[in-house]
């Protein structure tokens, strides 16, 4: 357009020419600006169609992105009752439930940030009234995620007037579901959180907010108790108990009768300073550093458990729908009963916040549905640069169901995955050409057509198999004793040597013949559970390996039960033993390959190593949903659900119970002659175990505890492996044997396989299993960082 200009254009003077040529360019980039500017258009209809659908009264909509705001409207009335006004973009709202996450969540981790409070404490320690009625071992981070226990509500009834008694109220409720089960959303949660804030700073929540939160944020139109002259901007809500239309006066009742200030609600603010918040959660400030925003905004529910919750913020829960259809699970946000929501996506760096007073006047509107459209249409429109695009396809890959909203669960996948010696098949033996090898397997080790390893090996071309190793159970897995001998292989008539047996030199490769090697190769099924001794006697190749000075090539196999879930006590230093090899957790989500190289470069061992990576595999696919065959990896794990439950039924079977070796099902199963079947049942049901249920009934072992003898226990039924914390489980049935039995049960063995002093310590003394669980979660944390380095599935 320049162009034409200049070359139709008469000679003029110097200065005329660069006034037409700058407003051109200006006219020029204004129109290149519009074009790439997200056309969001459409979310004037929907709004104007939610109004005149009598959803609500009015709203204020805001749209920021990459840093800016790129659309703000307000539409219709924000109040009808008792006369009309139109709505303005800076009305100011009752903010109803977002009070939990802008002002009380982020006190909270301001207190945290500063070391002030840590979330796995209890909440006692720092409100010692709030024990009563079996609350002790709810933690800070149970009330901010809501998996607490707590019901919904204080009572309204009888009628209570004041904040004092409110927070006594609150401090006395007797939970209706154990800490940590259920996923309950809950006010009471949030009353309790205020009232620490306050016991920790001294401060009133409205005023420690104004001072560390909305001042240093700008936000100067957000408060608690607005003042008068703030009124005529104020949205009025509903008619109250007395016929009075609500205008700054919080909305809430319980929120109103503890005087216009709690942790769940009572405050107001403005769609410009939530803006602002807004930005600060995605560019981080003063008020909260970024790990600690994405530490609030990152899943921190109990892990096995389906309502995502951050600290505070909501991520994937029945409460979601103003998340959309397109904004991807990782995006966090909250919603209001008044009618107001924020959702917020760091990845495309955008947020949007729309405030309506949906409940004026009388109760009735509704803005669920138009939160989700507003969303969609946002995320929709929102241009993506090819990075952002890219983030989004593989926050969108996790596994997660969304069409069934806020139920975290894994979609069934029928994959193909190929195991490490079926690669190694396809690359020709590449990496063994010329090389005189051993191999460490048994029965699992078999290719996609059934053909055993040692056979593959045996008749490789240019590969020399010389030696075979076996692990416990021996080569054909079937051998369930303390000493097994060498032997000669059937079919190839190679020579077996068993690295199990009653002594530590039996458990070890023997030296000798490794240096007679070029390379040792070893393909097991592992169970992913750190006592299952194949890890250990992976950890002591590598060692011999590095000793001989030859390769270790490990031929990868899937985690039967998934790479995504760390779960339990990290085993304690010094206490390493068969059972344990290192600082590894009870389940610790890694393959065999993955573990490999943790243990060679956490122990320092520096062995040649190869990991032969599968093919097809995802962390979150359990073994049925490979195609790969499941295979006992020993004479009693004979089944997925028997491995899903070993995690935790395997820590007690040291003790004295039966955990049905010698039935058809082992590991589904507790008992013992002197336990009473309906009361143990009784007391594991009421405890509600998330993904397991309790059956009393009577077996009788053919070996093992108990053989022949009676046994009164439960059969364990897995209802959902996703939701099951396998090893918090066996702290329960531990725990339980304690509490029920402490003359007849002797816990003492359980170390062995346990391998934490500080858990066995705090099972003994009583302790909740919920608390035990949440006093392992640090070290279980920084094993989880240091394990991501280790990783070669994502």
């Amino acid at each position: 357009m320049l162009n034409r200009f200049l070359k139709g254009s008469r000679a003029g003077s110097t200065t005329c020419s660069f006034i037409y040529i700058l407003f051109f360019l200006g006219c020029e980039l204004a129109s290149a600006q519009q074009a790439s500017a997200p056309n969001l258009n459409v979310l004037d209809s929907v709004i104007q169609t939610s109004i005149q659908n009598h959803e609500m009264p009015g709203a204020v909509l805001l749209v920021g992105h990459e840093g800016q705001v790129i659309y703000r409207k307000a539409f219709g009335n924000r109040s009808l009752e008792p006369k009309v006004e139109p709505m303005t973009v800076d009305t100011i709202f009752d903010m109803a439930s977002l009070t939990k996450v802008i002002a009380t969540t982020t006190a909270v981790m301001q207190l945290e940030e500063q070391g002030r409070i840590r979330m796995n404490d209890p909440v006692v320690k720092y409100i010692p009234e709030f024990g009563q009625n079996g609350k002790g071992d709810i933690a800070v981070r149970d009330l901010l995620t809501h998996y607490s226990g707590l019901a919904p509500d204080i009572d309204l009834t009888p009628a209570f007037a004041s904040r004092d008694t409110a927070l006594s109220m609150a401090f006395a409720e007797m939970p209706i579901a154990p800490p940590e089960t259920q996923f309950i959303y809950s006010d009471t949660n949030f009353i309790v959180l205020a009232a620490l804030v306050e016991r920790i700073t001294g401060m009133p929540l409205d005023a420690y907010c104004l001072q560390n939160i909305f001042t240093p944020l700008g936000m100067s139109h957000t408060r608690f108790l607005p003042p008068s002259d703030w009124l005529s901007h104020i949205a009025p809500t509903q008619y109250d108990d007395r016929n009075q239309m609500l205008r700054g006066v919080v909305h809430d009742p319980r929120a109103r009768r503890m005087g216009g200030v709690a942790g769940h609600a009572g405050l107001f603010s403005t769609a410009d300073d939530l803006a602002k918040f807004a930005q600060a959660l995605l560019d981080g400030s003063s008020v909260l550093s970024l790990p600690a925003i994405r530490k609030m905004t990152s899943p921190e529910q109990p892990s096995n458990l389906p309502a995502i919750r951050g600290f505070g913020w909501d991520i994937d829960s029945p409460f979601s729908s103003n998340r959309g259809e397109f904004l991807p699970i990782g995006s966090f946000g909250h919603t209001g009963f008044t009618g107001t929501s924020i959702w917020i996506d760091p990845t495309s760096r955008t947020y949007v916040i729309l405030l309506t007073n949906a409940v004026h006047p009388r109760g009735q509107g509704t803005v669920i549905s138009v939160r989700s459209k507003v969303a969609t249409a946002v995320a929709a429109a929102i241009p993506l640069t090819p990075d952002e695009q890219e983030a989004l396809r593989w926050k969108t890959i996790t596994g997660y169901n969304e069409a069934m909203t806020a139920q975290r669960r894994m979609d069934d996948r029928n994959g193909s995955v190929w195991t490490g010696i079926d690669v190694l098949e396809s690359q020709d033996f590449t990496l063994l050409k010329g090389k005189k090898i051993g191999v460490l397997t048994n029965q699992t080790g078999v290719d996609s057509t059934g053909h055993r390893t040692i056979d593959v090996l045996a008749h490789a071309p240019g590969v020399q198999l010389t030696a075979i190793f076996s692990p416990e159970h021996g080569v054909t897995g079937e051998l369930d004793i303390t000493h097994v001998g060498n032997s000669r292989d059937a079919a190839t008539g190679i020579p077996v040597y068993s690295v199990y047996g009653g002594s530590d030199s039996a458990r070890r490769p023997p030296l000798d013949i490794l240096k007679q090697l070029d390379a040792v190769v070893f393909d097991l099924q592992d169970a992913g559970v750190r006592f299952y001794t194949y890890e250990t006697t992976l950890g002591y190749f590598l060692e011999g390996a590095a000793k001989a000075g030859i390769p270790l090539i490990v031929l990868d196999r899937p985690n039967p039960i998934s790479g995504t879930l760390v779960q339990g006590p990290v085993s304690e230093l010094g206490r390493e033993n068969f059972n344990n090899y290192g600082l590894v957790p009870v389940r610790n989500g890694m393959t065999l390959g993955e573990l490999a190289q943790m243990f060679n470069a956490e122990h320092n061992i520096h062995a040649k190593l190869t990991v032969v990576a599968m093919q097809g595999w995802m962390r979150g696919d359990w073994l049925d949903s490979t195609g790969v065959e499941w295979i006992n990896p020993s004479p009693n794990l004979r089944s997925l659900t028997a491995a899903s439950l070993y995690p935790g039924v395997g820590l007690v079977e040291g003790t004295n119970v039966s955990v049905g070796r010698g039935t058809d099902t082992p590991f589904e199963l507790l008992g013992a002659p002197w336990i009473n079947a309906r009361e143990l049942a009784a007391y594991l049901n009421m405890r509600q175990i998330p993904g397991v249920r309790f059956v009393p009934t009577t077996f009788t072992p053919t070996s093992s505890n108990y053989s022949g003898q009676p046994c009164h226990g439960v059969n364990i039924v897995l209802t959902d492996r996703e939701f099951l914390d396998a090893p918090e489980l066996g702290i329960e049935l531990a725990s339980v044997l304690i509490k029920l039995y402490p003359e007849q049960y002797h816990v003492e063995k359980i170390m062995e396989i346990l391998a934490s002093k500080a858990v066995y310590d705090a099972i003994v003394s009583g302790q909740d299993p919920h608390r035990i669980d949440l006093d392992w979660q640090d070290d279980l944390l920084k094993f989880t960082k240091m394990r991501e380095r280790y990783l070669i599935y994502k």
